[in-house]
C-alpha cells in the first residue's frame, strides 16, 4: 500500500511508472533485436526525467571488474562510466558490490574514501551529486543505474522509490538482451558479449595479457589499468594498443612510462 502522505504528483510518477512497466513488457513480447537496448535508454531518459537529474547511465557488470555501458543519456554520463572503468572504483562499483544504493548529495562535501581518484577526476566535471543503484537479475546483481546532477542535492524518499522501480524496470529491459542472439549477459551475468561494446578491445587486451603473463583475469585488467594511469593514458588507448600489437602484453608488467 502506498504511503498516505504522498502527493498527487507522487501518484502520477507511480502512474507513470505502471505505464513504462507495461510498454517493457509489450516491447520484449514482440522481441526486437535491440530491444533490449532501446528499452534501457528510455529507462535512463525517464531516470533523469522523473527525478530532476541532469544525466543517467545503465552499465552491466561481470566478474574479474569487467563493465561495459550500456546506454548513457548524454557524454558526461559517458565520461564518468568511462572514468569508473578506467580506475575500477565508483559508485557504480561500490553498488555492484554491495547491492545497496550509493548517494552522494554533495561532491564536494561527501568525499568517499572508498573511491578518491574517481571523486577527484569527476569533479573536473560539471558533477555535483552522484547516486547509484543495484540492479539485478534472479536476485543477482548484473549492472548498476548510475546517475548524476550538476547542483549538489539529496533524493527524497519518494525519489528513492522511483529510483528502485526504475532499476527494477532496467532489470526487466536487461532480461530482453539475454534473450537475443547477439546477447551481452549470460545467464549468470559471468561473460558479457556483443558487437556493441564500448569496451570490447579492453576485453579482448585483457585475454591476450592473460595468456602472456599467466593472470587471472582480475589481475591482467589491473596490469593493464595500473599502465593506462602510469602513462597518463586511457585505458580504451592502452587496450587498442595491445590489441593492434603496438604495444606487447608483456610490457604491462612494467607500468613506468616509456
Amino acid at each position: 500500500m502506498f504511503p498516505p502522505e504522498w502527493t498527487d504528483s507522487r501518484w502520477s510518477v507511480m502512474t507513470e511508472l505502471e505505464g513504462l512497466h507495461t510498454s517493457v513488457l509489450a516491447a520484449l513480447g514482440r522481441n526486437a533485436a535491440d530491444g533490449g537496448i532501446d528499452l534501457l535508454g528510455r529507462v535512463c531518459r525517464e531516470c533523469v526525467r522523473l527525478l530532476s537529474l541532469d544525466g543517467a547511465a545503465i552499465a552491466v557488470m561481470a566478474h574479474a571488474g569487467q563493465r561495459e555501458l550500456v546506454h548513457a543519456t548524454d557524454v558526461v554520463s559517458t565520461a564518468l562510466a568511462d572514468l569508473q572503468f578506467a580506475l575500477g572504483e565508483g559508485p557504480g562499483f561500490e553498488a555492484y558490490t554491495s547491492g545497496d544504493a550509493v548517494l552522494v548529495p554533495d561532491l564536494g562535501a561527501d568525499f568517499a574514501p572508498a573511491w578518491p581518484i574517481f571523486a577527484v577526476e569527476a569533479a573536473t566535471h560539471p558533477v555535483a551529486a552522484l547516486f547509484s543503484f543495484p540492479v539485478h537479475l534472479g536476485g543477482i546483481a548484473v549492472a548498476t543505474l548510475d546517475a548524476y546532477r550538476g547542483t549538489p542535492g539529496s533524493l527524497s524518499n519518494g525519489d528513492l522509490v522511483t529510483a528502485g522501480r526504475l532499476a527494477d524496470l532496467a532489470a526487466l529491459a536487461l532480461s530482453g538482451l539475454s534473450a537475443n542472439a547477439g546477447r551481452w549477459l549470460d545467464g549468470d551475468g559471468s561473460r558479457m558479449s556483443g558487437s556493441g561494446m564500448r569496451y570490447r578491445q579492453v576485453s579482448q587486451a585483457t585475454g591476450m595479457v592473460m595468456a602472456v603473463l599467466d593472470l587471472p583475469p582480475a589481475a591482467a585488467l589491473a596490469r593493464i589499468r595500473a599502465y593506462a594511469f602510469a602513462c597518463g593514458r586511457s585505458l580504451l588507448d592502452v587496450a587498442s594498443d595491445i590489441v593492434t600489437r603496438q604495444l606487447q602484453p608483456a610490457e604491462v608488467a612494467d607500468p613506468e612510462p616509456r
